[in-house]
């Protein structure tokens, strides 16, 4: 190591050359004294890294150059700076992990290392081991946030420089950046680095439709480029008049945004009306209203499109004003109206007004977010299992969400689907521990209830309760989920007999029975159908949350109406259903992939609906019959649903379609034209046999390009 020390302080003698300098330039906010240290990281990459290039062809260094200049950008603080550009040396020179430690310190060496056994990590196909290697991912974040900014600049350079690999290689990259790499900047409010990470993985992992988007975006933009400029100028003059003094920049919607727009409302490219729009930085937040009210006196807003985010930031922080407006002509325009302070965090998210340490109490929007979110990764990251842990944190990766109010009128922010349950464990563990009822809008309602933005919920508790385990069945938050999972195996065996024994004594109850009123011969019978030996066995199974009460309590008093003739060759749809009489509605025809509940009927046994059926409105009036399911792991048994297509009532174009349908190897049960039209169209209801949701989208995106269907749709009664 004599002549590589030799070397680097002769390099550090010289000029600095010019990668350096412009790196340099960049890290102005910077003492002189940190600046030594990254000349020196820069002087010792340069020389480990040798005569290694790249396949671009450029020579290696011009990487972390451009990693460490993506970190400047964040203004993050020397000891990231150092580490971008030295984040290959362990994994590709022979520099080691103690020379690293002995001239730049344990703080730069734990980034260093931390970068490096990313690296490491090769996403394979199969779910379990994408699991892991997204858990480590996820841990490495969690014990220095600094790791997976060093990671995301290093993503950042290699995708834009994917051009010089093979086609295979660009895919795979690409996908994992999409899936991986994008939420995550998304999630700790990096928008400037989440667009340009989306914007080129979309190039690489779907080119065609990356190019025809491009190529519409152009033109629709050149359509309408003078009106533009129009609305431009005529909010400027009215703003300035109220006496507002303001910055006007044009925006265009990002095309992944925009495909992913189109892909998941089943929009076409002109259907998007917020393709392009204006932002307005202010100085102060009020100005921010003040601005919104001169606008929308300008152009009529679109209803329901204004979002205030600035009273209730997005879940990484995020704050803003939006709003829609019809423009001359009727050209729909996204206005956003923000601070120069939002619009800094808006591009920069965690890392604005930099503070690496996650356990300060202050800090910006996104800080107090992540922090927020890291301390729940924590939490879980020990007791679930990797594929459990996986769809736990995509719940929080790919938000949709609810504001709901507590009654102090605190909001919260909770997923799409989340109950009163959620909403409890939202508050605080031990309110979610102990809660026992709940009130929405002042109206008694069951803890298993949907919740929907803008309602107050106060939850009801008692210090002698304790978590239900039918609660799994229903409940949508991590959160949720894990702490009554970690209450469940804290108890040992004879706790959690008895808390099942409790839970069947208590169903029965519901449904109008007594324990001492069931007769050896119903309980033997009803541990028969289940396969138990014993009643602990059975006790031991709903205590765990294996079995739901209500539905073993039912099974107990319908007799034969609520079981199976010949359980043990019907397929299993439902979890825990193991015996039961299972009946899918016409109302709803839910398939594999809704969100659904469950409700028992003494002539049907159990009846699934999807959770947005006409008929969960009779939730309240009967609540106990009203149970949380789950759909079974890796169904293949065809369910049959219903879809409307609306289309040109032309010779032969109902024939077409069930030919499209029948194409894709599904089986047409039924049609019917439900409804025709003065402008010869017609409404068309075909009754279909599907597997689940993703081949129902694949059916009805290849009915939805025939020429003459204008519109497919789900159809619910």
């Amino acid at each position: 190591m004599e002549q590589f020390l030799e070397k680097a302080a002769e390099m550090l003698d010289r000029k600095p050359p010019k990668p350096m300098k412009q790196l340099l330039d960049d890290l102005g906010y910077l003492d002189d004294i940190d600046h030594q240290l990254i000349k020196k990281a820069y002087v010792y990459a340069s020389i480990a890294h040798g005569h290694q290039s790249r396949r671009t062809g450029e020579p290696y260094i011009h990487h972390p150059v451009a990693v460490a200049r993506t970190l400047a950008e964040l203004n993050l603080d020397k000891e990231s700076i150092a580490a971008g550009l030295l984040h290959d040396v362990l994994e590709d020179t022979a520099l080691s992990t103690d020379f690293i430690a002995k001239e730049f310190g344990k703080e730069i060496l734990t980034l260093v290392d931390g970068v490096s056994k990313l690296d490491q990590i090769e996403y394979e196909e199969s779910n379990q081991a994408q699991a892991e290697n997204f858990r480590k991912m996820m841990l490495a974040m969690v014990k220095d946030i600094r790791v997976i900014l060093i990671k995301l600049a290093d993503r950042l350079h290699n995708i834009q420089t994917l051009h010089a690999l093979e086609r295979k290689k660009q895919f795979k990259i690409a996908k994992e950046t999409l899936q991986i790499y994008a939420p995550i900047a998304n999630r700790l409010g990096i928008y400037q680095m989440k667009t340009v990470l989306e914007r080129e993985a979309f190039r690489y992992a779907y080119p065609w439709r990356y190019k025809i988007l491009q190529k519409s975006l152009k033109r629709k933009l050149g359509n309408q480029k003078r009106t533009l400029g129009t609305i431009v100028r005529r909010i400027s003059r009215n703003l300035k008049k109220s006496g507002l003094d303001v910055e006007i920049q044009s925006r265009e919607k990002a095309l992944f945004s925009i495909y992913n727009k189109m892909k998941n409302r089943k929009l076409s490219f002109d259907q998007v009306i917020d393709v392009y729009g204006l932002r307005v930085i202010v100085d102060q937040a009020e100005e921010c209203y003040q601005v919104l009210g001169v606008v929308h006196q300008i152009y009529k807003p679109i209803a329901g499109k204004v979002k205030d985010y600035i009273a209730i930031p997005r879940i990484n922080g995020y704050q803003s004003l939006h709003t829609s407006l019809l423009g001359p002509n009727g050209t729909p325009i996204e206005v956003q109206v923000r601070t120069k302070a939002m619009d800094k965090v808006a591009k920069t998210g965690i890392a604005a007004h930099w503070k690496y340490k996650l356990d300060d109490p202050e800090g910006l929007p996104p800080q107090i977010k992540a922090r927020e979110w890291l301390a729940t990764i924590k939490e879980i990251q020990g007791t679930a299992h990797p594929e459990e842990f996986l769809e736990s944190i995509k719940v929080d990766l790919f938000p949709d969400k609810i504001y709901v109010f507590t009654p102090k009128g605190k909001i919260l922010r909770l997923p799409v689907n989340s109950t009163c349950v959620d909403f409890a464990y939202a508050i605080h563990t031990g309110v979610g521990n102990s809660c026992i009822g709940a009130k929405i809008d002042r109206v008694q309602a069951p803890l298993r209830t949907i919740l929907k933005s803008g309602q107050t919920i106060d939850i009801m508790t008692s210090k002698y309760s304790n978590p239900d385990p039918s609660w799994l069945g229903f409940i949508t938050t991590v959160k949720a989920r894990h702490n009554i999972r970690n209450y469940l195996k804290k108890l040992n065996a004879t706790e959690t007999i008895a808390l099942g024994k409790r839970l069947f004594n208590n169903a029965l109850e519901t449904l109008g029975k007594k324990q001492r009123n069931i007769t050896r011969k119903q309980m033997k019978s009803l541990l028969t159908d289940m396969a138990f030996t014993n009643r602990e066995e059975f006790y031991e199974s709903i205590g765990q949350g294996d079995k739901n009460p209500i539905l073993m309590a039912q099974i107990l008093l319908g007799g034969a109406d609520a079981k199976i003739k010949n359980k043990n060759h019907a397929p299993l749809l439902i979890k825990g259903t193991e015996g039961v009489s299972i009946s899918f509605p016409k109302c709803c025809t839910p398939i594999p992939g809704d969100t659904i509940i469950g409700h028992l009927s003494t002539q049907r046994g159990l009846v699934i609906h999807r959770s947005i059926c006409g008929h969960v409105a009779n939730f309240n009036k009967e609540g106990s019959r009203w149970i949380g399911t789950q759909w079974s792991d890796d169904i293949e048994h065809g369910l049959a649903t219903e879809i409307k297509v609306h289309a040109m009532h032309t010779p032969g174009s109902l024939a077409e379609v069930a030919g499209t349908i029948a194409n894709k190897g599904c089986n047409v049960e039924q049609v019917t034209i439900s409804r025709e039209y003065e402008d010869d169209t017609v409404d068309i209801l075909f009754l279909i046999q599907i597997k689940n949701r993703q081949e129902l989208a694949l059916v009805m995106r290849e009915i939805k390009r025939m020429k003459n269907v204008l519109k497919v749709s789900r159809n619910l009664n």
